[in-house]
């Protein structure tokens, strides 16, 4: 591995400009090790990298090392400087541990980038593994310390890293194990795909949402991990936050009908629940309602309109990230469509006979109280035929703004497609 001189790094105005840099030397698997204030363990985990050079050379693979100082206030940039074979880049101030991984693959001649973490919780001896996993097909591999190895991490992170995991899992639908590991090997080409990517903490977890909806090859392999020595820089309940929220947001982007429709029917579903327990009470005769009853009709109509939005909502976010992308809906709540055609295709006429469905239950009602029933008796179906009409509307709203939608991203795929082939002729 050649001698590289020590580098700085100024910050760049965007990620974009890291994906012009030239497209990596071939086998060669690039490390980078964002490091801040890591004097007590960066050697170790240096020599500890180095080492494993011998193995990677068995696979085929040079091996280059980069170090990225975030801002340290410490000796850990001149413990670095003793290391000829190690490219040390710096930031100042302190930028994040994500902006220091991207700086790192900015300044990366490999075609396979890896990282870790510098204090020691990650085994550099696993490069070899991934890096096989990467030559064998896969597109991003990750280290999982979830998947049966001995693990040190704290009962804590334990239960967050099982939250995230299940959190991305159903986001998705792509079983994932550890999506906040910190020790990774992907193809560079990938980048344009994975980015934008954070500059915080919460780099990993995104980093894996983004790579399932993108449907790269995402593999785990098993990985022993250690509990750092030293005080983490991560704040459970601070960084946890940011977790839940990155995830969130980063699936929104790719597949809107999945959280918000998911969210959505289990709403609905809870109203429609209370709906028929209040049914059920109006059938066996109760007319007068008591303050729970009261509360269980509140209840109903906010859950099942809510519901019933946010599905709606989710629905019509599709066509919105299709029309952005200039590509057709493909993903829906069960992560493709099960219905031929869609359901959403369908809600205009559904809209149409809710409402006249909502309308002829209030004229009915309204007919027998002219009558003489008393209005205790026809309450229920009163707000029935209000909450039909509601929905209907809202139907018949969602479908007019799906099929614009619709259409103005069929619009953007023909015109690229008759683009693309007056270039080629």
């Amino acid at each position: 591995m050649v001698a590289v001189q020590e580098t700085m790094m100024k910050s760049t105005d965007s990620d974009e400009a890291c994906l012009l840099e030239q497209a990596g030397v071939p086998q060669m698997l690039s490390v980078v090790i964002p490091a801040y204030n890591e004097e007590d363990g960066i050697a170790a985990i240096v020599e500890r990298v180095l080492a494993v050079e011998p193995a990677l050379a068995k696979i085929g693979l040079q091996l280059e090392l980069l170090v990225v100082d975030d801002g340290s206030k410490d000796r850990t940039a001149e413990i670095v400087r003793g290391y000829p074979a190690v490219r040390l880049l710096q930031h100042s101030p302190n930028r994040g541990y994500g902006a220091a991984l991207k700086t790192g693959f900015c300044a990366a001649h490999g075609d396979l980038l890896g990282f870790l973490d510098a204090d020691g919780t990650y085994p550099p001896e696993s490069f070899p593994e991934l890096c096989q996993a990467i030559l064998d097909g896969a597109d991003v591999v990750v280290g999982s310390r979830r998947s049966g190895a001995a693990s040190g991490m704290p009962f804590v992170r334990k239960v967050g890293n099982f939250i995230w995991a299940n959190l991305v899992t159903a986001l998705s639908g792509r079983p994932v194990v550890d999506p906040a590991s910190g020790m990774r090997v992907f193809r560079r080409e990938t980048l344009p795909r994975l980015y934008p990517l954070p500059d915080g903490l919460n780099f990993t977890p995104v980093m894996s949402t983004r790579a399932v909806h993108e449907g790269l090859k995402f593999a785990e392999i098993p990985m022993p991990y250690e509990e750092r020595a030293g005080r983490s820089k991560l704040s459970v309940v601070r960084d946890g936050m940011r977790f839940l929220q990155t995830i969130i947001w980063t699936a929104l982007t790719y597949n809107p009908a999945r959280p918000l429709g998911g969210v959505g029917f289990g709403l609905f579903c809870v109203g429609v629940l209370i709906a028929l327990v209040l049914v059920i009470l109006r059938l066996s005769g109760v007319n007068q309602l008591g303050p729970w009853g009261v509360t269980g009709v509140f209840a109903a109509m906010i859950f099942g309109l809510v519901g019933f939005s946010l599905f709606a909502l989710g629905a019509t976010f599709n066509y919105l990230v299709a029309l952005f992308n200039k590509d057709v809906v493909q993903r829906g709540l069960f992560g493709k469509p099960i219905f031929d055609p869609p359901l959403d295709r369908s809600f205009g006429w559904m809209g149409l006979a809710a409402m006249l469905g909502g309308f002829v239950m209030g004229v009915v009602s309204l007919t027998l109280g002219l009558s003489g029933w008393d209005i205790t008796r026809l309450w229920l179906y009163l707000t029935a035929g209000a909450m039909l009409v509601l929905m209907g509307m809202q139907l018949v709203i969602f479908w007019v703004i799906m099929r614009v939608l619709d259409e103005l991203s069929q619009r953007e795929i023909l015109i690229g497609a008759d683009m693309d082939r007056d270039y080629i002729s």
